[in-house]
C-alpha cells in the first residue's frame, strides 16, 4: 500500500490523559506546530516539558477540563489506563464524530471491540507503544525511544494516516503487514514484565536476576504457546527473544505497572495477563504460572505498596 503524504493538512488532535504515554506524544506532536493539539485532563496545565535522553523541550499546551466544552475533532489520541477507558467516556462522546479517528494508545489486545461502545461511528486505530515513557510531575514527562520504532500499526489506510499524522516529530511508526504477530510480541513483554515489576516493587533492573529470568522465560514460554494459538507468528525462541527486549530496557526505567503500584492506582493486569489467560481458556492452552501470576497481581491491585520509592 502507497504510504499516505505526511504533508497533509492540518489536523485537530485531542490527547485524553496527560501521563506517561499521553504527555509524550502531546508534547512532541505540540512542539513541529503542524496541527491543533489540545489536551484533556482533569485538572489544568499551561505548558509540558519532554525530557529526552539528550535534551528537554517545553511547549504552550492548551487543555480543556469541562468534556461539555469539547468539539468533535480529527484525530483523538486515547493515552488513558485501560481501567480509565469507562471514565473516559464523557470526553469521547463529545469528540467523535462520524469521521473521527481514536488511536489507541493503551496497552492489551482487542482495543477496537474495548472502545465501540464510547465512539459511536468512529474508526479505531489500534497502537502498538513502544517508547517508555515517565511521569515526573502533571507539567513534565520523561521520553525514552523503545527502539528503531516508537509504534507499530497495521498497513492500511488508517495505520498509514497515524503515521503520516506524527511525520515531523521523533515518533517513529512501523505500519505492519503482520500486526498481529506483533501485537503478541508485546503482550508477552507487558503480560510478564508489568506483574513481575509491580511485585517486587522494582524496576526493570530485577530482570538482571537469574532466579527471575528464569521464572520468566517459563512464564513467557505459556505465554508464546496462547500467542501461536491466536494465530501469532511467533518463533520457536520468542520467549528468549523476549528476553533480549526486557534486558535491553534501561535498568533504572519502571514498567506502567510498577508506577501504578507505587501511586496505589489499580493495576492493569486484566487487560495484560488477563488477556492472555483467557486467550488460553478459549483455545484451551494450559497456563498454570500465568494463572498463578494474574491471581498474585490481583491480589495485589487491591492493595496498597509501601510508599519507598
Amino acid at each position: 500500500m502507497p504510504p499516505i503524504s505526511a504533508k497533509s493538512e492540518r489536523q485537530r488532535i485531542a490527547v485524553v490523559g496527560l501521563g506517561s504515554i499521553g504527555g509524550v506524544v502531546a508534547g512532541l506532536l505540540g512542539a513541529v506546530k503542524r496541527h491543533d493539539v489540545v489536551a484533556c485532563v482533569r485538572r489544568p496545565v499551561e505548558r509540558i516539558t519532554v525530557e529526552q535522553p539528550e535534551d528537554a523541550i517545553d511547549v504552550p499546551m492548551r487543555a480543556l477540563t469541562d468534556p461539555t466544552k469539547a468539539q468533535p475533532q480529527d484525530w483523538v489520541l486515547l493515552c488513558t489506563k485501560v481501567t480509565d477507558t469507562a471514565s473516559s467516556a464523557p470526553w469521547l462522546q463529545q469528540l467523535c464524530g462520524p469521521s473521527t479517528r481514536v488511536a489507541a494508545l493503551q496497552n492489551g489486545i482487542d482495543h477496537a471491540r474495548r472502545l465501540a461502545p464510547f465512539v459511536g461511528g468512529a474508526s479505531v486505530i489500534p497502537t502498538i507503544v513502544y517508547y517508555n515513557g515517565e511521569r515526573l510531575a502533571p507539567d513534565r514527562v520523561r521520553y525514552r525511544t523503545g527502539g528503531e520504532y516508537d509504534f507499530a500499526v497495521a498497513d492500511n489506510i488508517d495505520g498509514q494516516a497515524f503515521a503520516a499524522l506524527l511525520d515531523g516529530t521523533r515518533l517513529k511508526t512501523n505500519p505492519s503487514s503482520d500486526f498481529k504477530t506483533l501485537l503478541w510480541r508485546k503482550l508477552l513483554v507487558n503480560a510478564v514484565g508489568n506483574p513481575v515489576t509491580a511485585l517486587t516493587l522494582q524496576r526493570n533492573a530485577v530482570f538482571r536476576r537469574d532466579d527471575i529470568a528464569a521464572l520468566c522465560l517459563a512464564l513467557l514460554e505459556e505465554a508464546a504457546a496462547v500467542g501461536r494459538a491466536d494465530g501469532a507468528q511467533l518463533a520457536a525462541d520468542e520467549p528468549a527473544q523476549t528476553m533480549k527486549r526486557l534486558g535491553v530496557i534501561p535498568p533504572d526505567a519502571g514498567s506502567s505497572m510498577y508506577f501504578d503500584r507505587l501511586a496505589r492506582r489499580p493495576l492493569e493486569i486484566d487487560a495484560l495477563t488477563g488477556a492472555v489467560v483467557e486467550a488460553a481458556e478459549r483455545h484451551r492452552v494450559p497456563t498454570p504460572l500465568l494463572h498463578m501470576l494474574l491471581t498474585l497481581a490481583r491480589a495485589a491491585s487491591e492493595s496498597p505498596a509501601p510508599r519507598n520509592d
